[in-house]
C-alpha cells in the first residue's frame, strides 16, 4: 500500500507578523490510522511513526520529485497569496477621516 503525503507551505505564525519560517515546502504523511488513548497512561498515540516525520524542501518541485521517487501518492496544497494593504502613519491624522480619532 502506497503512503499518502501532503505537500504544503507552512503558514505564518498567528502570534507574529514575520514571515521567517514560511519559505520552505513541507512534506508530511497523512495519518492512516486513528489516534487512540493508551489504556494505561492515557496518552494519545497512533500506530504509525510516520506521523512524526516532516521533511522540508526549498521548492515545491523538489518535494513533488521526492514523493514520486519514493512512490508515494501526494496532494499539493497551494498557499494563499498574502494581500498587503499599504498604510501610512500620517493617515491617522488626515483631515476628513471616516472614523473618529478616539485619543
Amino acid at each position: 500500500m502506497a503512503s499518502k503525503v501532503r505537500i504544503f507551505r507552512q503558514p505564518k505564525n498567528a502570534m507574529q507578523s514575520g514571515q521567517a519560517a514560511t519559505h520552505d515546502w513541507v512534506l508530511e504523511f497523512v495519518p492512516s490510522l486513528a489516534r487512540v488513548a493508551d489504556p494505561l497512561m492515557g496518552w494519545i498515540g497512533g500506530g504509525s511513526t510516520t506521523q512524526q516525520l516532516r521533511l522540508k524542501f526549498p521548492t515545491r518541485d523538489e518535494a513533488v520529485a521526492h514523493a514520486e521517487r519514493q512512490g508515494w501518492s501526494y496532494e499539493v496544497e497551494l498557499p494563499r497569496e498574502r494581500v498587503m494593504k499599504p498604510k501610512s502613519y500620517a493617515d491617522n491624522f488626515r483631515f476628513g477621516r471616516a472614523e473618529n480619532w478616539t485619543h
